[in-house]
């Protein structure tokens, strides 16, 4: 079959490009913009890339169009599909039917961690032997690649609550008949489609609805905003973790979350690994319970755990010298930032962390966090607030409101002049953006080696 992909170039299209190109199919697809990473991937995979949207592409007409999330109506090759009568469908589903109906679903879903996790899970389940398939929204650093197709029965799939497409407003998770589904979190977050925490909440009811009897919801006992979602139905089992009443606890060693200990029944076993932060020993404890769920020992789940470097523009360190530690973390909801700033913190004590922050994503740049926002940089000892072109509110009101020293700039050469200057040795600097940042790492750490 002729699989032609609308919008390839997103991580989760071009991830699904790369999986239909695995199951035997020919596939093409097109974007407004083909560059690196993700266009080196797909060609690599013998996957014909077209720039642009000219409908002349649909000539001779694909069995299948694929249409991501970020096309509407008005683009040329939506419009003549729709006038030509292809058959066309939506990234989720083709996944959905194509791939996940007759797999073990392993889906992990929440407003933050969602790629981690479903890392941390990929890398035990490989680890203990099933080479699970995987699609996750980020690239896992112990396995190079976004997506595989896996020759078990096993599939883990980062399950986004963003819609479907232009013609299906559900959510992505959905579509994927979870056997088992991690709920990490769950608050305000995608303003731009959903008009309040209720809309999302329903959409995660839904998810919570497509779990069969036998398959099991797992989130942490202590989220009030879950066990909204739950108190509304559930027709599955379920495990609840992280508290002293549930089944499933932590203890920490280290205080920075580097080594802790998993409480199980009459079973105690450490993880000592790379990652720091309670978020991240709390995603750890829910990859390890989903895992167990499908008969991983609790000791092959912490092995597993020890062993996992990491996920790309994940607290990923991007420079080190004399000193100087940079860092690019994917940061996209004030929680987010505040746990991942707090995590840094705790592990290096006193030294100086900077954190350089572009309010990017789609919630953040209507302004809707404007409040939290000041408040998730207290653990920083400078921020510098970075206003894109997108941006129409007041970014200067909210570094004043900043506990710490904050500065706000519109300027991205200014803002590089900033962060080098103090750049001194013993100082981390994070820079939190879900985008490329106008090529800010890439400079910064240029002008830091000179």
């Amino acid at each position: 079959m002729h699989i032609h992909i609308l919008g390839i170039c997103g991580t989760f299209m071009g991830s699904l490009a790369q999986l239909a190109k695995s199951a035997g199919h020919r596939v093409s697809g097109c974007d407004a913009n083909v560059y690196p990473p993700m266009s080196t991937q797909l060609e690599q995979a013998g996957i014909t890339l077209i720039e642009g949207f000219d409908p002349r592409q649909l000539e001779p007409a694909p069995d299948l169009i694929i249409v991501g999330n970020a096309l509407s109506r008005g683009n040329p090759c939506v419009e003549y599909m729709l006038d030509q009568r292809l058959a066309y469908t939506s990234g989720p589903q083709w996944l959905g039917e194509n791939i996940l109906r007759h797999k073990h679903v392993l889906a992990v879903a929440g407003t933050h961690g969602k790629t981690t996790t479903s890392s941390m899970l990929a890398k035990i389940l490989d680890m203990a032997g099933l080479n699970p398939g995987f699609l996750i929204g980020g690239v896992p650093q112990d396995f190079g690649v976004s997506a595989r197709l896996g020759d078990s029965e096993y599939f883990v799939v980062e399950a986004d609550e963003y819609d479907s497409a232009f013609f299906d407003k559900r959510s992505k998770f959905v579509h994927y008949f979870s056997n088992r589904l991690i709920i990490n979190n769950l608050e305000f977050d995608h303003a731009d489609i959903f008009e309040d925490l209720a809309a999302i909440q329903k959409q995660f009811h839904h998810a919570v609805r497509t779990v069969s009897s036998s398959g099991t919801v797992i989130y942490p006992a202590a989220d009030p905003n879950i066990a909204a979602v739950i108190e509304q139905g559930c027709w599955s089992q379920q495990q609840a973790y992280g508290t002293q009443s549930s089944e499933w606890q932590y203890r920490l060693k280290a205080e920075d979350g580097s080594s802790f200990e998993v409480m199980y029944g009459d079973q105690v076993v450490g993880v000592t690994w790379q990652q720091v932060g309670l978020h991240n020993v709390l995603n750890g404890l829910a990859a390890i319970i989903a895992a167990h769920e499908v008969g991983i020992s609790l000791e092959q789940c912490c092995l597993g755990l020890s062993d996992f470097v990491g996920v790309k523009r994940r607290m990923e360190v991007i420079y080190e010298n004399l000193g100087v530690t940079v860092y690019d973390d994917f940061a996209h909801h004030p929680t987010a930032i505040k746990t991942t700033i707090e995590g840094l913190r705790a592990k290096v004590g006193h030294d100086k962390i900077i954190a350089v922050i572009e309010p990017r994503s789609a919630t953040m740049k209507l302004g809707i966090h404007q409040q939290t926002l000041s408040a998730s940089v207290d653990s920083s000892d400078q921020v510098y607030w970075y206003q894109n072109a997108s941006i129409d509110w007041d970014i200067n009101a909210l570094a004043e409101a900043c506990s710490v020293p904050a500065k706000a700039t519109a300027d991205v050469e200014q803002l590089l002049e900033l962060v080098s200057q103090a750049a001194a040795p013993g100082t981390h600097i994070v820079i939190m953006s879900n985008g490329g940042f106008e090529g800010f790492h890439r400079r910064l750490t240029e002008c830091l080696g000179r």
